[in-house]
């Protein structure tokens, strides 16, 4: 063939701006034009890319090549594929860090496995994400805003009250997910947050609460069968997950079965130092990512790809429900919640309260598509307000003439059908749609203040749902299903009078109250609360009133234990620590405390009267007390009480 200037064809792959961007190809048949080309190139300081050839990606490691491993340089290869050069662009000569660039190479292959696709796709979803970000793009341009149609519970009815009992019929199909990865720190506490004390009259920790909450219900569920297990899942994190195992051991797992117990470890993601998703190096060490956590939508991926779902769905259980780490009040709202699921067939039922508008809490909404799809999901309260506004609603979120938001706050508690939920994660890998938050350093949107990450949440589980979906939610009253514990001391002080404080006093103080209303519910005459601050914060004080789960385990339940006249002080402390104690026309002022073992039937009846705990304040800057009082403002200086304990089985009766 006759060689010619055509007959050569030079093809030319250039990068248009920062590595990343749009490519072009551009196809140069002239040779005299091609070397033009090249070197008006050279002249602009365009780099030509390397190819993703072995022999790029030795030149880029140059003597370092050796120490990668062949599975290792896939990734190396599609690293550089995906504008992420920088990161072998300072490597020390052969024989120097070498151990610190072997642990590189094995921190990729673990933020390479540990999410859905790999870092390949981790980082195409960033780059996507980010120029969405950088634009202003609005996600949620073409969803109209409504309101949605859910089930609202009144505590004590009869409608209630029929859910209840038909949640803990269904309990026995039920698996539950702890999402548990996080640290006190931002309490003030240097625990794990589990392991906080939910209330400091019995001194019970959360998770233990959780856990005899749990078998409560196992129980309860049985109804004469023989009792299955109800399997519990904790999400953990690097942070969590050996302190979370030793807790449980050192309590011989709060009297589940270790087999009961599944702990699951959530890895953390890459960060992203630009626009363009650069990996960010650690400042102080070149062959170290940047990592932070990627949010508690990984639950669903970490179910998913133990295959323990399956397990669940061949031992014929139905349901999953997810909750957090730091709510006292949760279990009160369950049964009833998964009744609601149960009868409704709901593939999905997240679990809300009343919401005030503009209130900073996730709102419940339905997004209508102008496409026809539609899906009902929470929407954060700072995107609430003006998506109302840019969709025909001019006031934004307003009360109702509830005097509450027609939106409910959401409270991150789910409950799936698992069928559904296995056939969803099947096609998703568990993947949950992401986001990410940059802090820009200007208006320019150019450049960060720190490094960012993507991000996902557990509740945004329904986005990738079909039409077809039955997706539902159920309104409790805020007293009985939410006060969470996440707020310092410091911070919660400074929040708005009228506002939750959502700290381990008002906490604390929550659990009090809702004792308080129910057992007032049954009939027993107990003392309105006072107004008290502590740590800064105007709550609540009623009387300190706990009991065991399995002893207050539905209303139906404590309503059968509770008779006569009987009446509580403020002053006064009340503990119920066994399963079949009945309270018949006591009059309580002072501190009561009841344990006994589950084959002991106790009756309490009579007057105790004594000094009993005094609540004293803590201020929460003095360092010779305990944190976990600190943070709560107040301690109990218990100066007198009654207190039994039956350790045999029989029948006993308390008349004091």
């Amino acid at each position: 063939m006759k060689a010619s200037d055509d007959s050569f064809m030079l093809k030319i792959r250039i990068g248009i701006g920062s590595s990343g961007s749009r490519k072009n190809k551009y196809i140069l048949k002239n040779t005299n034009k091609c070397l033009f080309f090249i070197f008006a190139l050279f002249c602009l300081h365009i780099p030509l890319p390397l190819s993703s050839s072995p022999n790029s990606m030795a030149s880029y490691l140059g003597d370092n090549y050796s120490l990668v491993s062949p599975q290792q340089q896939k990734l190396v290869t599609m690293l550089l594929d995906n504008g992420q050069e920088h990161l072998f662009r300072d490597w020390a000569a052969p024989g120097v860090d070498d151990d610190n660039k072997k642990a590189f190479f094995d921190q990729l292959t673990l933020l390479d496995s540990s999410y859905p696709g790999g870092l390949e796709a981790y980082i195409k979803n960033a780059k996507r994400l980010l120029a969405d970000s950088n634009a202003g793009v609005n996600p949620f341009n073409g969803f109209t805003p409504s309101v949605p149609t859910g089930d609202t519970l009144l505590f004590g009815d009869d409608n209630y009250i029929n859910f209840e009992e038909a949640g803990v019929r269904e309990a026995r199909k039920a698996a539950f997910v702890l999402v548990a990865g996080g640290l006190g720190e931002r309490l003030g506490y240097t625990g794990i947050k589990v392991a906080l004390p939910a209330e400091t009259t019995t001194g019970t920790c959360f998770i233990q609460h959780y856990i005899e909450s749990i078998l409560a219900l196992q129980e309860a569920s049985s109804q004469g069968e023989s009792q299955a297990q109800i399997p519990l899942v904790i999400m953990t994190s690097d942070d969590t997950h050996g302190r979370t195992l030793e807790l449980l051991e050192a309590n011989s797992y709060f009297g589940m079965q270790p087999s009961q117990v599944t702990l699951l470890k959530q890895e953390k993601v890459a960060c992203l130092e630009d626009n363009d998703a650069r990996l960010a190096l650690e400042p102080q060490n070149k062959y170290k990512i940047q990592t932070k956590p990627h949010g508690h939508g990984d639950v669903h991926s970490l179910l998913y790809s133990s295959g323990i779902l399956k397990v669940w769905y061949d031992a014929g259980l139905k349901w999953v429900l997810f909750f957090q780490d730091t709510n006292g009040l949760l279990f009160k709202a369950i049964p009833s919640a998964l009744g609601v699921s149960a009868s409704k067939q709901y593939h999905v039922n997240s679990l809300a309260v009343p919401r005030k508008a503009k209130e900073a809490i996730g709102g419940i909404t339905r997004l209508t598509h102008s496409d026809g799809r539609s899906m009902v999901i929470n929407v954060e309260y700072n995107q609430l307000d003006p998506l109302l506004r840019a969709s025909g609603y001019p006031d934004g979120d307003v009360n109702c003439e509830t005097g509450y938001s027609p939106f409910p706050g959401n409270i991150n508690q789910l409950i799936l059908e698992l069928g559904s939920y296995i056939e969803e994660l099947s096609k998703t890998g568990g993947a949950i749609q992401e986001f990410v938050n940059p802090k820009y350093k200007d208006a320019s949107r150019t450049s960060f203040k720190s490094s960012t990450r993507l991000e996902c949440m557990m509740q945004d589980y329904p986005k990738t749902l079909p039409p077809s979906a039955r997706v539902g939610f159920t309104v409790m009253e805020t007293w009985l299903a939410y006060a969470p514990v996440k707020n310092n001391a410091e911070d919660a002080a400074k929040v708005p009078k009228g506002n939750p404080y959502h700290s381990a006093t008002s906490g604390e103080m929550a659990i009090y109250r809702a004792n308080s209303i129910i057992l007032k519910k049954a009939g027993v005459q107990v003392a309105d609360p006072v107004l008290q601050v502590l740590n800064g914060q105007e709550v609540e004080v009623w009387p300190r009133i706990t009991w065991k789960p399995k002893w207050g385990l539905t209303f139906s339940r404590i309503k059968s234990k509770v008779s006569g006249n009987c009446s509580i002080s403020l002053k006064s402390t009340l503990a119920i620590k066994g399963q079949n104690i009945f309270i018949e026309n006591l009059s309580l002022d002072g501190a009561l405390i009841i344990d006994a073992v589950d084959d002991a039937e106790v009756n309490v009846s009579g007057s105790v009267q004594n000094n009993g705990w005094v609540l004293e304040t803590v201020d929460y800057k003095n360092a010779s007390e305990p944190e976990v009082l600190r943070i709560r403002g107040f301690k109990f200086n218990k100066i007198e009480q009654l207190e039994t304990k039956y350790t045999e089985p029989g029948k006993y009766h308390l008349k004091a």
